[in-house]
This record gives structure tokens, C-alpha cells and sequence, in this order.
């Protein structure tokens, strides 16, 4: 059973995503469906995304000395990266995408629905 698991993580290692910190994306499958959030981490590893506002889960804190009161605190967990896709900013739909290369050897995002590109987001 671990090698059929190490092995199905490895691929997932060597594919290529289109998915970056900050894209736009939608959920297309499971408990989270139609909600759309901006991509707050990539766990390439492990093939998965952490989207704004989806899969929120509870976790307890125990007091600390920096939290005296502990309590209990919302955060989102990782979904796999193959249950969401890239929003077409100018339609608003998801759409699959494709890497086009220019001449110059420079880069882009293109949606496969309506052929607009797709700008990379902006890295702070």
C-alpha cells in the first residue's frame, strides 16, 4: 500500500501546474462547489491549494503566553489541486488553460473557452 501511495505522490510531483499564489479559481468538485477564492498557498509536494474561504475547518489552541485565552480558531485547509480551475477574468467562467510562448521567448496564460489570456498575478 506504500508504494502504490509514494509512487502516486511522485507523480503528482512531476506535473506542471498553472495554478500560482494569488490566481482567481473556482471549485469544481466536492463539498466546496461553484465557491471561488483567490489561491493563498501551493503545496506542489503534495498537489494541493489552499483557496480563500473554502474547506474552513475548527482547530482548539490551547492557552499560551502570547494567546492567554486560547480558544478556537478558523482556518483553511488544502484540497487537491485538480478540484479547481483558473477563472477567465474577462467572462468570469473557469476555463482550462494553455502556455503559449511568444518569439521572444516570454510566456502566457491562455483560457481554452475564449481564447483571452490569462495575466500571471502580481508577487509582492
Amino acid at each position: 500500500m506504500a508504494d502504490k501511495k509514494s509512487a502516486r505522490q511522485a507523480r503528482r510531483r512531476k506535473a506542471k501546474h498553472h495554478i500560482r499564489k494569488g490566481d482567481r479559481v473556482r471549485v469544481i468538485r466536492g463539498n466546496y462547489r461553484e465557491m471561488e477564492g483567490s489561491v493563498l498557498r501551493v503545496l506542489r509536494d503534495d498537489g494541493r491549494v489552499v483557496v480563500e474561504g473554502v474547506n474552513m475547518r475548527k482547530r482548539h489552541q490551547r492557552p499560551t503566553q502570547d494567546e492567554p485565552d486560547g480558544g478556537i480558531i478558523t482556518m483553511e485547509m488544502p484540497i487537491d489541486i485538480s478540484n479547481v480551475m483558473l477563472v477567465d477574468p474577462h467572462s468570469g467562467e473557469p476555463s482550462r488553460v494553455r502556455i503559449r510562448t511568444e518569439k521572444d521567448g516570454v510566456k502566457e496564460r491562455i483560457a481554452v473557452k475564449t481564447g483571452n489570456p490569462i495575466p500571471w498575478p502580481q508577487t509582492t
